[in-house]
Formats: structure tokens, C-alpha cells, sequence
């Protein structure tokens, strides 16, 4: 009997995970690396109010992505206020730079605001002004955030970001003529790893194939289970119907000294045992016995007779599926009876036998008269060999 093995959960699961993963450390999907760098800003000016000196250290700036990575100091300049340019974009812009004690020419950083025009205007601008490096503050609406700049073509002059807050506190002091020095240092070194578009692409196009791959095999996977499931039941369906008709089969308890079942000489041929008294023995129609704990299963998966290949289904008559069959009283054997053929070959051979015996004077005439009787003998017991086979057929017990 072909067994079928039933479907296991998990592989899919296994090869969907493995998917993904190789989409996710596929070379590229992680696309490049942005670096940058944040700003130490100092700030460093005199209370006009209390002539004391105020300081403030603060990593609170960003490097522009195409600035020079050092550090930049000088005076704070802004935008003339009578120009009306804050974000100084106009090409002639000039700067307020209060200088401490009237000195004149010395390095000064240069305080715009964001927006108006580009970044590398607003750089290129104070650069000829002879600006050292250029502070942009960010827009309102960003409060203390700073944002990437990108500057390309603007030299070597520092530039940096820093927010709103912090360049309106600056702005408000120079504008009232206060001197406030600035120094500018190197911060901490940033690295943020983001996703190509490709990469999005890749890993999107994987994740499809994955869910499409795990939905295949989730139905593939069910279908086997319905089919398993389906076939289980038949199978127990097949079985419960195949032992009414093995029921049938005539039954036969062996008894000691008994004509017709040789205990010390004939065996059963599935389990290769000689048969013992009180052993329950099944007749087949082929005429070939077995032990009935033996050969009842292997009828349940086989249907043929071990020795012979008979089909024992088809040889009782059932030619069609073993599920049409009806239910049939199973016939039952009288106590003490044997196979018929081994009993209707005892009986043959006791004739012989007497036959034997008779006086060596008897003429030839005699001995036709036996062998005439020995034939009609085994004719009538052919006859009623063939009529317990048609009651077994019909289902009437036999005589």
C-alpha cells in the first residue's frame, strides 16, 4: 500500500526570510553613506550695561557639504541695515562690522539669513568682501534645527549653519553696535546610511516575488492537506468495506488428527509457521489456507493471495469498487469441517487404498469397475464443489 507523506509547514517560511534577506544585504542596497560634520561655535562680546565680559560655547552648527573642515574666528558682520538685505544676496552688499577700540582692518565672519537666493550666492557675496568664513542662520519656521547646505564653486572659505535662534540673538547684538567675536571649531564627525532609489526599487521588487512566493506555496500547501485528508478518510472508508467482504471468507479451527490439514507438514505463507491445533486457519477461493491473524491484513493491503496472486475481491464475485458493496452475512463454517478440496483428495485416496488391498486374483474387470466408480466419484464431488462456490457467491451458507 503506497503511503503519501504529509505536507509540511515551514519551508516556504524559510525561503521567503532567505529572500528578503538577500534582497536587504544585496550589494548596493544600502546606497551611500552621507558624512558630516556639526560646529563649535563661541561667541564672546562686552555687556555695554555692565561692562562685564559674556561669553557662550555651543555645538550648535553644521558644516556646509562643500566647506572646509577647519576651524575660522574674526568679528561678527551683518548686512548695512539701510541696504534692506538681510540674506545678503544683492552683489553689492555691504557689512556692519563694529570693530572694539576702532581698529581697523581684521578677519570678520559674515551673519546672512537663509532664503532669497542660493547658498553659494550668499557665500560668494561676503567672499568678496573678504569675509573669513560666512554664518547662515536657518529660517523661523525651523526653530533650532540646521539643515544641509550645498555650496560647490565657493572655494576654500568656511561656511556654516546654525539656527534661527541663535543667529537672531547675534544678528540683534551687532545691529546695536555691540562687537561680538565669533570663533568657529571642527565638531563631531556624523555618518547617516540611507537608501538609494535603486535600492527602494530592488528591495520592493523582492518583497512582491516574496509575498507572491509565499502566497503560491500557502495554497500549494493547503491543497496537499485537503488531498491528504481526503485520501485518509477513503483509505479508512476502502478498509471498513474490504474486511465485510474478507469477513466472508469461510473460517476453519485446526483440529489434532485432523484429514485434510497436515499440522507437522503444511505451513502459513506469510508468517512461514507450521499451523498448530486450535489455530484459526482462513480458506481463500484458491483453495490455499493461512493463518486468519496473518493474512486478514495483508488482504486489507494487498487483496491477492500470497501464494497464487488471486484477486480475492474479484474471485467472490465484487468486480466494481469495493465502496458499492452491500452489506452480506458473512458465511458461517460448521465445527470441524475442512477445506473441501483437501477433503474431496482424502476421500480419493482412501478409495485408492482400498482399492489397492483387494486380492491379487481379481480380474481386470473389477479393477475397470473401480476406476469407472473412482470417476463417477470424483464427478459428483466436482459438482458439489461448484455449488458451495455459487452459495458462497450468492451469500448462502454452505452445507
Amino acid at each position: 500500500m503506497a503511503w503519501r507523506r504529509r505536507p509540511e509547514a515551514g519551508v516556504g517560511v524559510r525561503g521567503a526570510l532567505a529572500l528578503l534577506a538577500l534582497a536587504v544585504c544585496a550589494p548596493g542596497a544600502r546606497g551611500r553613506a552621507f558624512e558630516w560634520y556639526s560646529a563649535v561655535v563661541s561667541t564672546e562680546y562686552v555687556d555695554p550695561y555692565t561692562n562685564r565680559t559674556v561669553w557662550s560655547v555651543s555645538e550648535s552648527g553644521r558644516f556646509g557639504d562643500s566647506s572646509p573642515k577647519e576651524g575660522a574666528q574674526g568679528l561678527v558682520g551683518v548686512p548695512r541695515a539701510a541696504d534692506r538685505d538681510p540674506e545678503g544676496c544683492a552683489p553689492d552688499t555691504r557689512f556692519l562690522v563694529p570693530a572694539p577700540g576702532g581698529r581697523g582692518a581684521a578677519p570678520w565672519v559674515a551673519l546672512v539669513a537663509r532664503g532669497g537666493c542660493t547658498f553659494k550666492d550668499k557665500v560668494l557675496v561676503a567672499a568678496r568682501r573678504n569675509a573669513s568664513a560666512v554664518v547662515l542662520y536657518n529660517e523661523e519656521s525651523h526653530g533650532n534645527l540646521t539643515v544641509p547646505m550645498s555650496h560647490a564653486g565657493t572655494g576654500n572659505i568656511v561656511v556654516i549653519m546654525v539656527s534661527y535662534p541663535k543667529g537672531r540673538e547675534i544678528m540683534d547684538l551687532v545691529q546695536k553696535g555691540i562687537a561680538v567675536k565669533m570663533t568657529i571649531g571642527v565638531g563631531t564627525r556624523h555618518v547617516q546610511e540611507f537608501i538609494s532609489g535603486q535600492s527602494v526599487v530592488f528591495v520592493a521588487i523582492a518583497f512582491i516575488t516574496m509575498m507572491i512566493i509565499s502566497l503560491a506555496w500557502l495554497i500549494f500547501y493547503y491543497i496537499q492537506r485537503f488531498l491528504y485528508t481526503g485520501s485518509q478518510f477513503g483509505s479508512q472508508s476502502h478498509r471498513k468495506e474490504a474486511k465485510k467482504i474478507i469477513g466472508q471468507l469461510p473460517l476453519h479451527t485446526v483440529k489434532h488428527g485432523e484429514k485434510g490439514v497436515d499440522v507437522d507438514a503444511e505451513n502459513c505463507a506469510v508468517c512461514i509457521e507450521n499451523f498448530k491445533v486450535k489455530d484459526v486457519i482462513r480458506i481463500l477461493p484458491c483453495k490455499h489456507i493461512f493463518h486468519r491473524i496473518c493474512i486478514d491484513p495483508w488482504l486489507l493491503d494487498h487483496r491477492t493471495c500470497p501464494m497464487c496472486k488471486l484477486d480475492v475481491i474479484k474471485a467472490l464475485g465484487y468486480w466494481g469498487e469495493v465502496e458499492d458493496v452491500q452489506e452480506m452475512p458473512a458465511p458461517e463454517s460448521t465445527p470441524g469441517s475442512v477445506l473441501a478440496a483437501n477433503l474431496s483428495i482424502t476421500l480419493q485416496e482412501e478409495d485408492r487404498s482400498e482399492g489397492n488391498n483387494l486380492p491379487s486374483s481379481s480380474t481386470s474387470e473389477s479393477a475397470l469397475q473401480c476406476d469407472a466408480g473412482f470417476k463417477e466419484d470424483a464427478g459428483e464431488d466436482t459438482a458439489l464443489l461448484e455449488m458451495g462456490r455459487s452459495d458462497l457467491e450468492h451469500g448462502r451458507p454452505v452445507s
